[in-house]
């Protein structure tokens, strides 16, 4: 598959986000009932790498990128994970687009006047924490400088290529214990660094709905890092 190019990725993010999906779908296992949660928004930042590509050729431009950050090890809520910049959504924010920039910025500094949301996807409920997410996709038309700026909340900030996300090699499952036994869920390893949980869940649906992702073996079993907590 000729990989996308920036303009087309992000039409189809745009497209994504106007038609919505179905986080549920191939994954209703994972999703116990759930009250309504508090509402909470996360960053999906894509941009372009500005100093080392992705690995290995893909469905996407090897320069194409996703912001994530690592919550502290001392957060009482996903402890030590690999996350989108969010948080929970205050009433002086109006929506979960305002308070996902609000979020960015204080985690990682960067700047909203360069970043263009592209909309909203359904939310989805976090149980464990007791939130329900939506997330805010979005393009990076002017990168910033980031990094870690609270370190009681996130220590470190960067920049991952979605090609090697898309990587079938640096792909698998994590398990997660439920009711009914065990459940997979899928997780990304890259850099070295594991991508589980909510923010897996997440990326991969959106790769599946934008006809990016690659396939990849759902049986391997990638053991969730020390340190990071169990909740998804």
């Amino acid at each position: 598959m000729p990989a996308a190019s920036m303009i087309t990725a992000r039409a189809e993010l745009e497209q994504l986000c106007a038609r919505g999906l179905d986080w549920r779908a191939g994954m209703r296992r994972a999703f116990p009932n759930a009250g309504p949660g508090r509402p909470a928004a996360v960053l999906v930042l894509f941009g372009v790498l500005d100093d080392v590509p992705a690995a290995a050729p893909g469905p996407v431009g090897r320069d194409l990128d996703v912001l994530l950050l690592r919550r502290a090890a001392t957060l009482g809520s996903h402890p030590g994970q690999i996350a989108f910049p969010g948080g929970r959504i205050e009433e002086s924010d109006g929506g979960p687009i305002a308070a996902a920039l609000r979020e960015a910025k204080e985690e990682t500094g960067v700047d909203p006047s360069g970043v263009d949301p592209l909309g909203t996807l359904p939310p989805m409920p976090v149980p464990v924490s007791d939130h329900i997410v939506t997330p805010v996709p979005a393009w990076w038309t002017r990168p910033s400088e980031v990094a870690a700026v609270d370190h009681a909340e996130s220590v470190d900030v960067f920049r991952v290529p979605v090609a090697d996300l898309l990587d079938p090699a640096n792909r698998g499952s994590t398990e997660h214990p439920i009711s009914a036994g065990l459940h997979r869920i899928p997780a990304f390893v890259v850099g070295g660094r594991i991508v589980w949980g909510f923010t897996a869940i997440v990326l991969s649906r959106m790769f599946d709905e934008l006809g990016w992702a690659e396939p990849w073996d759902v049986r391997r079993i990638i053991d969730r890092p020390m340190g990071d907590g169990v909740n998804t």
